[in-house]
């Protein structure tokens, strides 16, 4: 995939993020449907489904990362009608990637970009693990330096 792709998809996933006024980070199932490459809603409801089982089994509460809600959209007539729709956390995003239909491409590229976010998040956790294992170690050295001078 060329790097122009990647990143125009990376950017488009990204842009979509919305916040609620807890600050968490959601995207809406209607709008992650398009930026998959499914066109219909009830193909891309069978994907969302068969996450929630992957969710339950991964003992997270599904209405933690799933949640239902209803959208006003415009219709031809310039009124509006309520469709249904799902607020998704990241982790509801990942398992609907991970779910999805690898031939397609945007979904190779979301199973791609989770894998290199959670590789990205081990590093970050590692690094910030060594350097709190350093701040021990040198406030151990200089308690113990300290009790030596006052032993001495």
């Amino acid at each position: 995939m060329k790097s122009e792709i990647i990143e125009s998809l990376s950017n488009n996933f990204e842009n979509h993020s919305q916040t609620t006024e807890n600050g968490i980070e959601f995207w809406f199932a209607r709008d992650l449907k398009q930026l998959l490459g499914y066109t219909k809603w009830d193909n891309f409801k069978k994907v969302i489904h068969k996450s929630k089982i992957f969710c339950e089994a991964s003992e997270n509460e599904i209405l933690d990362h799933f949640a239902d809600v209803g959208k006003m959209v415009k219709i031809g007539s310039g009124t509006e009608r309520e469709i249904e729709d799902i607020m998704l956390t990241r982790y509801a995003c990942y398992l609907i990637a991970q779910n999805g239909d690898p031939r397609k491409e945007q979904i190779a590229f979301a199973q791609n970009y989770f894998a290199i976010q959670t590789r990205k998040f081990e590093i970050i956790e590692k690094r910030i693990k060594d350097w709190e294992r350093l701040q021990a170690r040198q406030k151990l050295t200089l308690s113990e330096k300290e009790l030596s001078e006052l032993i001495y």
